[in-house]
């Protein structure tokens, strides 16, 4: 064996045992292996937040104390007839519901009036209760060539943008899998609302991204939300495969993921979107903690 092989060998095997201790590290205490990923300059840090949606079972006002106990400061995807009990429990809604659904979205023409009369509606009342942003889809493609679905959108949340500017309301495209939840579905891929985010060309617009949906689709997350946090208003979670617990268990390493994107300087919540397969609250206390900021100390 030369000196080179040697080194390299040598080198691998270094690796592997780091990355096997890291491995260790982590399942006993999710987040520690990961404290060095970003700056240990210390500054503002992300909030943690629930989807109301996954976990339908609690009362929300049970759900609401709940959470809040834990260290969670959001519960989010709400309608406007929950904002009120959020905020009565000393929570924030991290994400309003708008007026589209993920099937009927932005890429129709014939919805946009509509759209755009329920938007204006909305957006005065999202803002008094103090939310930052509303969601809304692209719709599925039925047919129709991604181009022309994404040029309707654009159109769409063109004429959406001076309502949500005056009011001070970010709006964010969720991006989804169209592979297994959400058959047809036009905004799947990041590249795709990359493309729809420039075309729209405002502050006032971005992408919901959803770590569970974007790696069933295109897979590549840290590197992905590196090249691409301009674009990216809001983060999901959820674990792959099955959407469930985002635990040890699973191909995605959330204190990884959750040091890339304390890395690029986020400040808004991530927000946990699995289906509990366990013990719901003890599954969100340990969602808590496997996605640390790491810049929180």
């Amino acid at each position: 064996m030369d000196r080179r092989t040697f080194l390299a060998s040598a080198g691998s095997v270094a690796a592997a045992a780091q990355l096997a201790r890291g491995s260790t590290v982590a399942a006993a205490m999710p987040g520690a292996a990961v404290e060095g990923i970003v700056s240990s300059n210390r500054g503002p840090t992300y909030g943690h937040s629930v989807c109301r949606w996954c976990y339908g079972g609690f009362e929300l006002k049970d759900l609401c104390a709940r959470v809040k106990a834990m260290g969670y400061g959001s519960v989010e995807l709400l309608s406007e007839s929950e904002w009120s009990v959020v905020h009565d429990a000393g929570l924030a809604c991290a994400v309003a519901n708008g007026p589209t659904s993920i099937v009927e979205g932005m890429n129709r023409r014939e919805t946009h009036d509509r759209i755009l009369k329920e938007a204006e509606r909305l957006l005065p009342l999202v803002a008094k209760a103090g939310i930052p942003q509303m969601i809304v889809f692209s719709g599925n493609r039925r047919g129709m060539p991604d181009d022309e679905g994404l040029a309707n959108c654009a159109d769409c949340l063109r004429r959406i943008m001076p309502a949500a500017k005056a009011e001070g309301v970010t709006i964010v495209m969720e991006l989804l899998n169209s592979k297994v939840d959400h058959r047809d579905y036009m905004c799947d891929r990041t590249p795709w609302g990359v493309r729809l985010a420039e075309a729209v060309g405002d502050d006032r617009f971005r992408l919901l991204y959803d770590i569970y949906h974007m790696q069933v689709m295109e897979g590549d997350v840290i590197r992905t939300i590196r090249d691409h946090s301009k674009w990216i208003g809001h983060y999901h979670t959820g674990g792959v495969p099955g959407r469930n617990e985002i635990g040890m268990t699973q191909e995605l390493f959330y204190p990884a993921i959750c040091a890339a994107i304390a890395g690029t300087g986020y400040t808004g919540f991530i927000g946990q979107e699995f289906i509990p397969a366990l013990d719901p609250m003890e599954s969100l206390r340990s969602a808590i903690t496997l996605c640390r900021d790491p810049r929180a100390g």
